[in-house]
């Protein structure tokens, strides 16, 4: 059985989305925007860019985890494969928009 890795890619990037300047996690890797909480489909396996996809992920919903709080379901435009990434809503630095995650919990958006 192959084993999922994790590799920290922790770098400041501009949302290909929204355009909004967002910072580096400082603790793990960022992969979404936590303004509008899109990403692109970079990742084969956390952090590891390997994915030639490059598509657009739309976070489609949220789904709320005992341990590990918000999950953010998101969509690739291009090739329709589903990604789940832990939400940041408590980061010190730039935290997940918390009113959109809820929303996206309740199957608004």
């Amino acid at each position: 059985m192959e084993q999922k890795r994790f590799a920290k890619n922790d770098q400041g990037f501009l949302c290909a989305h929204c355009g909004r300047e967002v910072e580096p996690l400082g603790y793990s890797s960022r992969n979404h925007c936590p303004f509008c909480l899109w990403s692109l489909h970079l990742d084969v396996n956390p952090g590891d860019r390997a994915s030639d996809c490059g598509g657009e992920l739309e976070p489609i919903r949220v789904e709320v985890d005992a341990r590990k709080g918000y999950i953010i379901v998101h969509k690739c435009k291009k090739c329709g494969e589903l990604r789940r990434c832990r939400a940041a809503h408590e980061a010190k630095v730039q935290p997940d928009n918390l009113k959109l995650l809820i929303k996206l919990t309740a199957g608004q958006m």
